[in-house]
This record gives C-alpha cells, sequence and structure tokens, in this order.
C-alpha cells in the first residue's frame, strides 16, 4: 500500500509503488509527453519504469520524504502521471513539476493536483522555497505554473532548451 498523500476532488495524490510500472511506462510513452522534459527516450520499456520507481523515486522518499507523487482518478483508480516535488541536486532546489498522459491534457488535472501539493507542503513539509522550470515554448506549463500562483524568476539555457524558471516562497519571508 502506498502512501496517500492528499486528495482533491477529482484526484487522490499517493507515492509511487512496484504495482505502477504499467501505469508509468504508459504515461511516458507517447513522446508528446517528454517533449520539453530532457527525458526523452529515458522510459522505451517497463524495466526502465520500475527502475526508475525504485531507483529514484523510492528512493528519494527515503532520503528527502519526498519525491514525484503519483496522480491518481478517483474514478477509476488509474494512475494517469505524476505531481509533486523532487530535490534537484542539479540546482540545488526543489523544483515542482508534473508530467501527464496526453488523453487527460487540458483537464485541469496537473493545476489541480499542484494546488493540493503545495498545500499539503505548506501544512506538512519544511519546505520554505520551490522552482517550476519549463521549456518557453510549452506555453500550457507555463499557464499552469501561473495558475498555481508562481512568479517569474529568469530565463536561462539548459540542455539545449530555453528555460523560464518560475519561483515561489511557501511560507512568509522574515
Amino acid at each position: 500500500m502506498s502512501k496517500l498523500i492528499t486528495e482533491t476532488q477529482r484526484l487522490i495524490i499517493r507515492e509511487f509503488n512496484l504495482d505502477d510500472v504499467q501505469a508509468v511506462y504508459d504515461f511516458n510513452a507517447d513522446e508528446r509527453v517528454n517533449r520539453y522534459t530532457g527525458d526523452a527516450g529515458v522510459v522505451q520499456s517497463l524495466a526502465d519504469a520500475e527502475r526508475i520507481i525504485r531507483d529514484i523515486w523510492l528512493t528519494e522518499y527515503l532520503q528527502f520524504g519526498y519525491a514525484r507523487w503519483a496522480v491518481v482518478l478517483k474514478e477509476s483508480n488509474q494512475v494517469i502521471g505524476f505531481c509533486g516535488f523532487k530535490n534537484d541536486y542539479r540546482i540545488n532546489e526543489t523544483d515542482i513539476g508534473y508530467r501527464l498522459s496526453p488523453e487527460h491534457w487540458g483537464k485541469g488535472y496537473a493545476t489541480e493536483a499542484n494546488k493540493a501539493c503545495i498545500e499539503y507542503a505548506k501544512a506538512k513539509m519544511d519546505l520554505d522555497y520551490i522552482v517550476g522550470d519549463v521549456v518557453e515554448q510549452n506555453q500550457a506549463s507555463v499557464n499552469v505554473l501561473l495558475k498555481l500562483g508562481m512568479k517569474f524568476n529568469k530565463r536561462f539555457d539548459d540542455l539545449g532548451f530555453k528555460i523560464i524558471r518560475y519561483d515561489m516562497y511557501l511560507k512568509a519571508k522574515s
């Protein structure tokens, strides 16, 4: 049984487990999903999906107390993607992110899930500050970050992409 993180009207947010291998493969299989992530081609098999769950997410839950969480539709109990935070060692910040199967795009799930994650973090996590990095051409993700209340921080180049960084303080600055 996976640890429940939070719920919304339509979604369950929980930790991933090894029973989610097929779902992780499925929501990464469509090349449109990873087009702007730098992760294109990373999940090409069930073994790749299992490796991500076991070696990244389950490890980070133990190390940091958080990592990307499963987005589950309440009505069907189907895992449709991920949301939430990761400790990004490359930038020494906590990043908020999301990835959903294309058939679930445009329904407000990314915003709904990550608003719930932010509220959870404010109430139950020791996080003061988060960033959201998005490829400039990915306007849908820019819109999600803005709906979350994040503010423009800077533009920069990374892995061949033009990136826009947004940020947010979760606790009042003293």
